[in-house]
């Protein structure tokens, strides 16, 4: 008998764009937490009861940033995960989300601190292995040419 690992999809991601003097910059978030305590990372954040991958993605943005504006698209990638304790894959569907230049982050307990960095930079920053080909592939398909509108929530 096989045993198989499990596949749990039980949150979002998010990667919020903002052109700074003509290029568009990624925001990254710096953990203050239990989980992943002083690691930089985009937007991430659970599914709660009652919610679609869609209705989350736009809590989770405000909550962690105090945006509620912005222009959003699936990036039709996934962040995935293997938890060796716990014996299981966590995948995550990853969403673009392009923010104008006058709104602000406002950050809650959840990290200690943001910077918009440029995407090659953004990509030697973030922490989790996996990060840099989602940040890849959103620079190659929502910035270096124009978005899919089928991708636009």
């Amino acid at each position: 008998m096989m045993n198989d690992i499990p596949i749990k999809s039980l949150g979002i991601a998010a990667v919020l764009l903002k052109k700074i003097n003509n290029t568009y910059h990624v925001l990254l978030l710096k953990r203050n937490s239990q989980h992943l305590n002083n690691t930089w990372c985009y937007i991430g954040g659970g599914i709660e009861a009652g919610e679609t991958a869609i209705d989350a993605v736009y809590r989770e943005i405000r909550e962690e940033t105090g945006i509620t504006e912005l222009e959003l698209y699936s990036a039709n990638q996934f962040d995935q995960i293997f938890s060796p304790k716990e014996n299981y894959i966590y995948i995550a569907p990853v969403f673009v989300g392009f923010v104008q230049q006058e709104h602000s982050v406002f950050l809650n307990d959840e990290h200690s601190e943001y910077q918009w960095f440029p995407f090659k930079e953004a990509k030697e920053v973030v922490s989790l292995p996996g990060n840099e080909e989602v940040l890849q592939s959103i620079e190659n398909n929502f910035v270096k040419k124009k978005p899919l509108i089928h991708l636009k929530i």
